[in-house]
């Protein structure tokens, strides 16, 4: 098949990530087309997908952004919108992998006559997104999206409820490549000499920045726990949120745990640094479609301790393979932090039920034939 896939960050995130593994089959045929530039061209690049950069400046409107904000970028899209419908033609179909990319790809679609597969890795809900954008979205989905690939059964529920059609819409979970999660242990020797962690119970946390992810619980948390843990913060700000990266450090200081808790930034090792963790948190405050670092750390064989919330709860069973905690409660962490660190043995069975389920849910293997089936099964219908 011949794909135009759209995404409109420059940086590699979640559902970029994603991207690269579902375009890669049809890399020989298709392109990407991005709305900025960035790492995730280079990434692209690297895996030898075919990328162009259709914008020459970010788009400005957010999740957050209400009707002004959202007409004010009608001048910024035209553009993109004329250069999507012109390649369009030499493709079968649009994969719009966000939702900037979902507005341009609704538009050329409709003009180029190219069936539109939306993919969903969001929850639509007034807690991720504005009252318009909300709107925006439903409506362009509905209208235009001839198939719409939710992650997670989190992510199709928070659509429906949001008014989204009910018979365009499948479940597929996003796919991992298993081997890149093995990892050999003179690599953890090595990250541990680098960042001075030998000896250390190490807490790995993998995000950006920000306080709906949350990493202010694991701090207070981590002032509530046995004193020989080192918790590691990978992940920048995004966005404009420098505050909250000023604020973390604050309260680091504030809480005497300079010597305790690291932040380490944008990392590209992101499974050597999870295999080198004895445990790995996810804290957001809010509900996650699906919650990519959960499984990775699953496939790294670490026992993960997460927010029990939204498709998280389809990821963890608790006490089985992970355990799951109440949002945005830092005394409930450190309880099961201590639970962890007091009960090596049970802790690693748990890690090692995580390693096989998540081995067995989301090899991308299968999960790449799950989306081909639904796209040829499109593409045969619209012929």
């Amino acid at each position: 098949m011949r794909i135009l896939f759209l995404d409109q960050s420059g940086k590699p995130g979640g559902a970029e990530l994603c991207l690269i593994d579902i375009a890669k089959p049809y890399a020989d045929t298709s392109l990407v087309g991005l709305f900025a530039d960035g790492d995730f061209r280079i990434l692209l690049q690297q895996y030898k997908i075919p990328v162009e950069i259709l914008a020459t400046q970010a788009i400005k409107v957010n999740k957050d952004s209400g009707l002004l904000a959202a007409l004010g970028s009608l001048g910024q899209l035209i553009p993109i919108i004329n250069q999507v419908m012109q390649r369009a033609r030499k493709y079968d179909l649009i994969y719009a992998n966000t939702q900037k990319a979902l507005v341009v790809g609704a538009i050329a679609s409709l003009l180029s006559h190219r069936p539109l597969v939306y993919h969903l890795h969001d929850i639509l809900s007034i807690e991720h997104f504005s009252k318009t954008n909300l709107r925006v979205a439903i409506t362009l989905i509905n209208q235009f999206a001839s198939l719409v690939i939710a992650n997670s059964q989190a992510s199709k529920q928070a659509f429906l409820q949001a008014g989204g059609k009910s018979d365009i819409i499948e479940v597929v979970y996003n796919g991992f490549e298993l081997n890149n999660y093995q990892i050999s242990a003179e690599s953890v020797l090595r990250i541990k000499r680098e960042l001075d962690l030998q000896g250390k119970f190490i807490i790995g946390h993998f995000s950006r920045l920000s306080p709906w992810k949350g990493q202010h619980i694991l701090i207070n948390a981590l002032a509530q726990s046995p004193e020989n843990i080192t918790a590691i913060l990978v992940g920048d700000a995004l966005f404009g949120e420098q505050y909250y990266v000023k604020d973390l450090h604050q309260k680091v200081t504030s809480l005497g745990l300079e010597d305790r808790v690291k932040f380490l930034g944008f990392r590209a090792d992101i499974p050597q640094l999870m295999t080198t963790c004895d445990l790995v948190t996810h804290t957001s405050t809010a509900p996650e479609a699906f919650g990519r670092v959960i499984v990775e750390a699953m496939l790294c064989g670490k026992p993960v301790i997460a927010a029990k919330a939204g498709g998280v709860m389809e990821l963890v069973e608790h006490e089985i393979n992970g355990f799951l905690v109440t949002p945005g409660n830092p005394q409930e962490l450190a309880e099961v932090i201590s639970s962890c660190v007091y009960k090596p043995h049970e802790t690693a069975i748990i890690a090692q039920n995580a390693r096989i389920s998540a081995s067995l849910r989301f090899d991308i293997t299968t999960i790449n034939q799950q989306i081909s089936k639904l796209l040829h099964l499109l593409a045969n219908n619209v012929q």
